[in-house]
């Protein structure tokens, strides 16, 4: 009974002691990869998955390809580069549902401006119109702009709200709209209607552009993956024969190895940036 009584008074005294340090108030800081890692899972369409995650998915997977080409070809060395090949699998599908889903909303958005547009004319204020396109706007679009409403009738504060909007569409074009409204209603004008019909204009003519651009890319870019694809696709058929595989454990076979993975990387560097269109840039506050 006294060691619970002495425990319970030490307890307490910490208590009172924690109580007296005031919190530093620095809030918590992320790093950029793992910034553009959630933008990349939100605009995949997975917002309820972390980057932790995802990293830890890869590595697993790793792991698990490691051990399968260990099984099969006894070589450590095949067996690394076809776990790192696997590690940089999951980002290399999650960035590529994201460029699909932003090529798709991007025929959206000036439907999105158009709505918002014909709000504004018929006498709605900046943030009911923005809370009507959760009923009213693109199917793809409606549930984050139906949270947009909660959140605005829960707290009645649009820069906020809008500031959650934002984090949840995660997309450039998004950005945009956004912070032509933020603007508008901070500085205020008569030139809202002027302005959003302007905007619709150029995002079509913006996505008519990228759309004949990337069908021109289209064959480039594929040949360029094809190519940086092909001689591991190869490696695999040659390494299911035990002779080829114990070849590449030799120096000679780990300095030929180190050499395809440092030339498919600059091959892939290329072609991303190659491929990639003048992008517009997520805008941050």
């Amino acid at each position: 009974m006294g060691v619970l009584v002495g425990l319970l008074l030490g307890l307490g005294l910490f208590c009172v002691w924690w109580s007296a340090w005031a919190p530093s108030g620095r809030p918590r800081r992320t790093s950029a990869r793992i910034a553009r890692t959630q933008d990349l899972l939100v605009q995949a369409g997975a917002a309820s998955v972390t980057p932790g995650a995802l990293y830890g998915a890869s590595a697993a997977l790793a792991a698990v390809v490691l051990l399968m080409v260990l099984a099969t070809t006894r070589s450590p060395a095949i067996g690394l580069c076809f776990a790192a090949i696997a590690a940089a699998a999951p980002s290399a599908l999650v960035a590529a549902r994201a460029r699909k889903r932003r090529r798709s909303l991007r025929e959206v958005w000036p439907e999105v401006v158009d709505h918002l547009a014909s709000g504004v004319r018929a006498g709605l204020s900046l943030p009911e119109a923005v809370g009507q396109l959760g009923e009213r706007g693109p199917v793809e679009l409606r549930e984050p702009f139906a949270r947009f409403a909660a959140d605005y009738r829960a707290t009645g504060r649009f820069t906020e709200s809008l500031d959650l909007l934002k984090a949840r569409l995660a997309d450039p074009v998004a950005d945009r709209i956004i912070e032509a409204l933020r603007l508008t209603r901070e500085v205020g004008g008569s030139d809202l209607g002027r302005l959003l019909r302007t905007l619709s204009t150029f995002l079509r003519e913006d996505a008519r552009t990228r759309g004949e651009l990337e069908a021109r890319q289209s064959w480039t870019v594929s040949g360029a993956r094809l190519a940086a694809a092909g001689p591991w696709v190869v490696l695999a058929f040659l390494a299911t024969r035990p002779e080829t595989a114990r070849a590449y454990d030799s120096a000679a076979g780990v300095l030929v190895l180190a050499g395809g993975a440092a030339c498919s990387v600059v091959a892939y560097r290329l072609m991303v940036k190659i491929g990639r269109l003048p992008e517009e840039g997520r805008v941050l506050r």
